[in-house]
């Protein structure tokens, strides 16, 4: 039986299939769909908008790797990340959709790029930067083939799962409040103790933040009219009309972002492939010590462990392919996949991929399999030679997605969270909060499983938790303490 809550996410999605729209032959059988609920129509559509809700990181992540400069004062070459970036992003995220057969989309992770670009490269050449990573994601596939990381998800109680999945339902809105400009950072000059204003200076300005508001009430009319390709209708409409108003206005490029909605002056570029494989697996560690080289490796470690973990658990939540255990099926392959995208990143030199929240736009259209998957990551192996044309779609048409699934994913978890129970309600408001409040899936889960701990010990109720789980705590603990351990070790 469905929850109230399950039954309020079903009223802005897609009515389920009828018989005549069920789809039949090899790809129905391979990925499931009609026994997911779904068609191949609604999976082609999710696919597009999982998409246009990602392809940012086409031009994002090379900004963030182009940034850094390495031991030898070596920078990456910008052309050469694109290629790098859209290859790996495609390839992980096919085979996440024919070996996990989850709607799951995968690219470069912000987040541990960052990492990467200004706290590993620094010290270490590019190649033994993306060596750290390559080896993180063997760690994960080893975890995976032992079982423990799948053992670490089954030990968070169901709660802490919910809140997890609430948590990044807000952490998308404000990612998509955020880069459409909606909502804008107030710079440190104010001195004010609001860290975050409405538009520019208190008020909504310029045409792109008017894209945006336009583009969310005609996504939530949509849904509320349960119309199909809602989502996918709602991007392509306000990508037709950024285009325009670029056309006949004034508005300067930096107004809009990453993405112009220009019609570009060429559609076909040449991909270079120069960095893919440029990687020295142990060359670090000869650079900074074996301490300091293993402290690197637990942090890529511990960001892509539990950044992808939040994500599969939010997108199966609210694509309801989770059992009453709160499990999804064939966990093992998708887990596997994950940490194969991890090392895949770093032999790319584009950093560790991982799963993408931004997936949920796509559940939200509708998709249920895998099949989604071959779209999106088609889209980004196409992008290796149109990347003009994939640029073209603004933050501002396609970010109303994340606040309307970030709507949807809290309506399905919030009601079924034992909140007369202080011992899961603290953690789990905690959890909920820390993810937008410090923009990172990876702080919320670990901000929640320590105050779970404590709350447990605190009521005696601390032999009850599997003691995967605290050990698990005491991993976050050192996270959460490495600049303190770092100094007490010589390593700052």
């Amino acid at each position: 039986m469905s929850s109230p809550a399950a039954a309020a996410t079903a009223e802005g999605a897609p009515p389920p299939p009828s018989d005549r729209s069920r789809p039949s032959g090899v790809l129905d059988r391979y990925f499931r769909v009609s026994e997911r609920g779904s068609t191949v129509g609604r999976e082609l559509r999710g696919g597009l908008a999982t998409f246009f809700a990602m392809a940012y990181i086409i031009v994002l992540n090379p900004i963030i790797l182009g940034a850094g400069t390495d031991k030898y004062g070596q920078q990456l070459d910008n052309a050469q990340l694109v290629t790098a970036t859209a290859l790996m992003a495609g390839l992980t995220t096919v085979l996440m959709g024919v070996i996990g057969n989850v709607p799951i989309a995968l690219a470069a992770g912000l987040g541990i790029n960052a990492v990467v670009s200004l706290q590993l490269a620094p010290q270490m050449s590019w190649p033994d930067a993306m060596g750290m990573v390559v080896l993180a994601g063997l760690v994960l596939m080893v975890l995976v083939a032992s079982g423990l990381r799948q053992r670490v998800m089954d030990a968070i109680p169901g709660g802490l799962r919910r809140a997890i999945a609430i948590g990044i339902g807000l952490f998308i809105t404000l990612i998509g409040l955020v880069d459409s400009g909606f909502v804008s950072r107030n710079p440190d000059a104010a001195n004010t103790t609001v860290p975050l204003g409405l538009g520019q200076g208190g008020q909504l300005q310029g045409w792109p933040v008017l894209v945006f508001v336009l583009g969310l009430a005609l996504m939530f009319t949509l849904v509320v009219r349960k119309a199909r390709g809602a989502i996918l209708v709602s991007i392509v409409a306000m990508t037709v009309l950024a285009v325009v108003v670029n056309t006949v206005a004034d508005v300067p490029d930096e107004a809009w972002g990453l993405a112009v909605p220009a019609l570009p002056d060429q559609v076909v570029s040449v991909p270079d492939f120069s960095l893919v494989g440029e990687v020295s697996l142990f060359g670090g560690f000869a650079e900074v010590g074996l301490v300091t080289g293993c402290l690197f490796v637990f942090t890529v470690l511990l960001s892509g462990f539990f950044d992808a973990m939040g994500t599969i658990i939010g997108v199966g939540e609210e694509a309801r392919l989770t059992d009453a255990d709160g499990q999804l099926p064939g966990m093992g392959r998708i887990l596997m996949t994950d940490g194969l995208a991890v090392a895949g990143g770093g032999f790319g030199s584009c950093s560790a991929n991982t799963c993408f929240v931004e997936s949920t736009a796509g559940v939200g259209e509708g998709a249920r399999t895998g099949l989604a998957n071959l779209v999106t990551g088609g889209l980004f192996l196409l992008a290796l030679v149109f990347t003009p044309l994939a640029t073209v779609v603004p933050s501002q048409a396609a970010t109303p997605a994340l606040v309307v699934v970030g709507l949807l994913i809290m309506a399905a978890n919030v009601r079924d969270i034992d909140w007369g129970d202080l011992t899961i309600a603290v953690p789990a408001f905690l959890t909920m909060i820390a993810m937008p409040f410090t923009y990172s899936i990876t702080n919320g889960i670990g901000i929640g499983v320590l105050s779970y701990l404590v709350l447990r010990a605190a009521t005696g109720r601390l032999r009850d938790v599997p003691w995967l789980l605290n050990a698990v705590g005491a991993c976050f603990l050192v996270y959460f303490l490495l600049g303190p351990i770092e100094q007490v070790l010589g390593l700052a």
